[in-house]
């Protein structure tokens, strides 16, 4: 194949695309690498300094307060917990729903899917939402968090729009060879599935580990919180009150303490997320491309 040369008009559009690709990937690299190294830096050489090479400005005294609280650590487990159970509901339910409704010969699809769409743009509220939980006896349960947003009309439709375009021609030979609709189901469409399922779960774990508010509303026991209320209380209740504190150095000093735990809890709170996407990744693109697009 013959190389052919770029023209000048193609070198100024490559200019401009790369260009604005650094300049998206350092508005995304750059807060999360500022986050990280603040969260080893002294606040007062933070913010007297910025961003300092000097190795007398850093310490790991954050890290310390972080994983020695019990409340951050306990959180941290709940979070990990609670994520975890909403992911396997939410893509076992996504895909069991997905795979039925991808089907021609499933009576009645048109009409459940219409249904599904329907609450996508019409919901019950909060309140009634709250009551029903409620009346359920799931209040400050586990099940508060997971069973009610468990089911995702838009990942269903992800994963029903995965499914048809599976070839359908295994489907047919497995049938010719005896295989019942359960055999097929979980021995030729799942193993085929993978890029649909690893991205239902990395949205389902994402959207569940940064959500806050629920816990908020149906959790009392302060031993049942999530990390994500726990680092609420640190970065928006937890500020040094004059009335409490009479002297200006020690009101100083829990201010730098306060500072120190944030940037740490930040990061500590990302972790997840950045040792997950890894390994998601080489099914990611796939399975967002061909389950939105196909």
């Amino acid at each position: 194949m013959d190389y052919i040369k770029p023209t000048k008009m193609d070198r100024v559009v490559l200019g401009i695309t790369y260009t604005l690709l650094f300049i998206f990937v350092l508005a995304i690299v750059g807060p999360l690498i500022y986050m990280i190294v603040a969260s080893f830096m002294e606040p007062t050489a933070l913010l007297n300094k910025g961003i300092s090479f000097n190795p007398g400005d850093y310490n790991i005294e954050g890290y310390k307060m972080i994983l020695s609280d019990d409340n951050i650590i306990g959180g941290f487990l709940n979070a990990l917990l609670y994520s975890s159970i909403f992911t396997v509901i939410t893509v076992s339910v996504c895909v069991f729903a997905g795979y039925p409704l991808s089907l021609d010969n499933f009576v009645g699809r048109k009409i459940i899917m219409t249904l599904f769409i329907i609450t996508m743009f019409f919901g019950g509220g909060l309140i009634p939402t709250y009551l029903v939980v409620k009346s359920l006896g799931m209040l400050d349960t586990i099940w508060a968090l997971v069973i009610p947003g468990a089911v995702s009309v838009w990942n269903i439709i992800l994963a029903r729009t995965f499914f048809r375009g599976l070839p359908k021609e295994l489907n047919e030979a497995a049938k010719i060879d005896g295989a019942s609709d359960f055999t097929i189901f979980f021995k030729i469409v799942i193993p085929l599935s993978k890029p649909i399922v690893f991205v239902l779960a990395l949205y389902a774990f994402v959207g569940h580990w940064n959500d806050f508010f629920q816990s908020l509303i149906y959790l009392e026991s302060q031993d049942k919180y999530p990390l994500q209320l726990v680092l609420r209380r640190i970065l928006i209740l937890s500020k040094v009150d004059p009335n409490i504190v009479s002297s200006i150095k020690e009101q100083a000093e829990l201010a730098r303490l306060s500072e120190m735990m944030k940037y740490a809890a930040i990061v500590i709170s990302s972790l997840p997320l950045l040792v997950m996407y890894p390994f998601f990744q080489k099914y990611f693109e796939k399975g967002v491309m061909v389950g939105s697009l196909k």
